[in-house]
């Protein structure tokens, strides 16, 4: 996984920015289940969390955003926040990714 992090630009308050890749690890990919994880962990945070994927850009927060990306087994996804919290919410949802969704 690559990480870059970093406080944004002068006058814009828009906060802290975090990008995290992560790799869709378990065997099903992004379905119900952790795309569920995924927007309920999301949510918990105040920062503006997106999922990236093949030039798609979608709401972490929201489920069928999630399930949109159809990120498969293999996939390489970037998770994109921003706001006070920001870096906790990307090591949060980094971790799911690396627990592949407590699937075998």
């Amino acid at each position: 996984m690559t990480e870059t992090s970093g406080i944004s630009g002068p006058g814009d308050g828009a906060g802290e920015a975090c990008v995290r890749q992560v790799l869709v690890a378990n065997q099903l990919g992004l379905h119900a289940r952790p795309a569920s994880q995924i927007a309920r962990e999301a949510q918990a945070f105040a920062a503006d969390i997106s999922l990236v994927a093949q030039g798609q850009s979608v709401d972490a927060k929201s489920i069928l955003d999630v399930l949109t990306l159809a990120a498969g087994p293999g996939s390489t996804l970037e998770i994109h926040a921003r706001g006070a919290d920001a870096e906790a919410a990307v090591d949060r949802i980094s971790q799911l990714f690396a627990a592949r969704f407590g699937e075998k």
